[in-house]
């Protein structure tokens, strides 16, 4: 399913800005948590994506965020509104 595919990558994407030791601590931490968010099944597609970018937002405006880090959440927010588009 091409959802399932979609989910992985961001969650591959999540994964990678969370390892990403030049970007601060407590972004990857919140990209750990929105990493996990968006990968539990038990709740709905819509609102683990709402909570997803709620948490991404909260990061991208941190003033602290390396230009490439704050492009990562972004490029990370693109797909998944490309992804609750395709419904």
């Amino acid at each position: 399913m091409v959802k399932e595919e979609d989910l992985k990558k961001i969650g591959m994407m999540l994964h990678e800005l969370s390892e990403d030791i030049s970007v601060p601590r407590n972004i990857r931490r919140g990209a750990r948590e929105a990493r996990e968010i968006l990968m539990n099944e038990n709740e709905s597609l819509d609102v683990r994506v709402a909570s997803v970018m709620s948490i991404l937002d909260e990061l991208v405006n941190d003033p602290n965020v390396p230009i490439h880090g704050r492009t990562a959440i972004w490029n990370i927010m693109s797909a998944l509104e490309a992804l609750t588009a395709q419904e």
